[in-house]
C-alpha cells in the first residue's frame, strides 16, 4: 500500500510540510509506503476548461508544461492521497487548487480514476480561514467517490513562521491520529 502526499505551500521546509510529515511518519510506522511530491512553489497552471480530458480520455490534462500529470499519474496508482495547503485568504494556495480543479476532470472524464480510494486534507494556518480550506480539499475527494478520513480534530496546525506549527501540541496529535486513522482504513480495505 501507498500514500502520495502533495505539499501545495510554496514553502519547502515550512508548516505544511511538517504536518504532512508527521502524517507520513505515523503512516510508515503502520507498514504503509509514502511519497511526498512538493506543488507549491511550481508554476501550476489552472484548468481551462478545455475539455480535451474528455476528448482524449488518456488519463492526462492537455497542459503539459507543469507537474500536473505526473501528480495525476501518482494519484492514480496510490491508494490514499493526502493533499496539504497552507491558509491563503480562507482557502487554498493557488497551486493546490489548480492541481484539485486538473486532476479533478481528468479522474472524472477518466471513469472515476479515484473512486474508492481514501483521501484526506491537511491545513496550516497563522489564525483562522483553515475550516474553508479543508472543505475545498474535502470537497474534491467527495466528487471523485473516494472515502475521506478524519481525526480527533479538524486536520489542521496552527503556526506563522516555518516550524511553528511543531509548538502546537494538538494539532500534532491531530496529524498522528489521520495518520492512525488512515492507516487502519487502508488495512481494513486492503485485507
Amino acid at each position: 500500500m501507498q500514500v502520495v502526499a502533495f505539499n501545495g505551500s510554496p514553502r519547502k521546509g515550512g508548516n505544511t510540510d511538517h504536518l504532512l510529515r508527521h502524517v507520513l511518519d505515523e503512516l510508515e510506522d503502520n507498514s504503509i509506503k509514502t511519497e511526498m511530491i512538493q506543488v507549491g512553489g511550481k508554476s501550476l497552471h489552472g484548468c481551462t476548461a478545455c475539455g480535451k480530458c474528455y476528448e482524449r480520455l488518456d488519463k492526462q490534462c492537455s497542459i503539459e508544461t507543469d507537474i500536473v500529470n505526473h501528480c495525476i499519474s501518482r494519484m492514480a496508482e496510490a491508494d490514499g492521497i493526502l493533499i496539504g495547503s497552507p491558509t491563503y485568504f480562507a482557502d487554498v494556495s493557488p497551486e493546490t487548487k489548480a492541481l484539485i480543479d486538473r486532476a479533478g476532470f481528468v479522474g472524472m472524464a477518466n471513469g472515476g480514476l479515484y473512486a474508492q480510494k481514501v483521501g484526506a486534507a491537511v491545513i496550516a494556518v497563522r489564525r483562522a480561514g483553515a475550516i474553508h480550506a479543508y472543505d475545498t480539499i474535502n470537497h474534491f475527494f467527495g466528487i471523485s467517490n473516494m472515502f475521506t478520513v478524519g481525526s480527533s480534530y479538524w486536520n489542521l496546525g496552527i503556526g506563522l513562521d516555518p516550524g511553528d506549527v511543531e509548538n502546537d501540541e494538538e494539532g500534532l496529535r491531530t496529524m498522528r491520529n489521520l495518520g492512525a486513522n488512515m492507516a487502519w482504513i487502508l488495512h481494513k480495505i486492503h485485507r
